[in-house]
């Protein structure tokens, strides 16, 4: 079929993540704010004609537990149609750093074949379909900066301050979120606030302190971070961020990151690249 296309898969960054409580099927209520940035993997997609699925580089496990070949199979099933493609993956998100790196390539799939092959399918349609492959999906397939609340699917755009972020994540780290929201001493009671209260509220991680206490890494990272502007941890970690007010000054943070830290320099975008460059295929020549 050719008409090979690169498609963005961009980072996220949790502003503030606050748990609220725990449910009785073993997932917790929270609150957080996504930031959406605007670096990230890439994905170029050529189609081909017959059913294969095929993704490069080989990530060390079966193709069939890669998330990107369960979103392809996903539209299949939920279309009826037998989609194929080669798909090449230039990973830049750091794994299990909490900055949505395999939420992000498969919401980039959902979308980027729902627009190759025509599929007809809404955002909406995406979104609940995403929420199968894992609870960050949604807020990539919908673009936006979000206040997420529930166990992660109740969506509420938000506008965010369009800041940079030195995005830091000590090397060789892999931190486990069964292992942090199963931890008995994860807090579960912090009260809930109104979406105005959070963001103007600091930035507040309810996971970030156990972190430090498991893994010693993140604990070093941070403290780095806070030398150069106010820093936090994404998600359940490892990798932390400190933000600025201006591009130069945290690149400048970045040129002195310690050889045991990896990192990048990001700008938060309320709609996002994937989002954008979608805008742009759907806009009359």
């Amino acid at each position: 079929m050719g008409n090979l296309t690169v498609w963005p898969a961009p980072a996220k960054i949790n502003l503030s993540l606050r748990i609220n409580g725990r449910r009785d099927d073993g997932y917790h209520e929270l609150q957080t704010v996504f930031a959406i940035l605007d670096r990230g993997d890439s994905m170029t997609i050529e189609p081909r004609n017959d059913e294969k699925i095929n993704i490069y580089p080989n990530m060390g496990f079966p193709p069939e537990e890669n998330i990107i070949h369960k979103a392809v199979r996903l539209l299949c099933g939920i279309t009826g149609r037998s989609l194929g493609a080669d798909i090449r993956v230039d990973k830049k998100i750091p794994m299990g750093g909490g900055l949505g790196g395999g939420s992000s390539d498969a919401a980039t799939a959902l979308l980027a074949f729902n627009h190759i092959f025509r599929l007809g399918l809404s955002e909406n349609d995406l979104a609940q379909a995403g929420r199968k492959l894992g609870a960050d999906v949604p807020v990539f397939v919908r673009c936006r900066s979000a206040f997420a609340e529930g166990v992660g699917e109740k969506l509420t755009p938000v506008t965010i301050p369009e800041k940079w972020y030195l995005v830091a994540t000590p090397r060789d780290v892999h931190v486990s979120t069964k292992e942090i929201f199963t931890h008995p001493d994860l807090p579960r009671n912090t009260p809930k606030m109104t979406i105005p209260e959070i963001m103007a509220a600091p930035m507040v991680n309810d996971c970030q302190e156990l972190v430090k206490k498991i893994y010693p890494e993140v604990a070093t990272t941070l403290s780095w971070l806070l030398k150069y502007a106010p820093s936090g941890m994404t998600g359940t970690g490892a990798s932390c961020f400190a933000e600025f007010s201006d591009e130069n000054t945290a690149v400048q943070a970045y040129k002195s990151l310690p050889d045991h830290i990896c990192g990048f320099v990001a700008r938060a975008c309320n709609f996002s690249p994937l989002g954008q460059l979608l805008e742009k295929l759907k806009s009359p020549e």
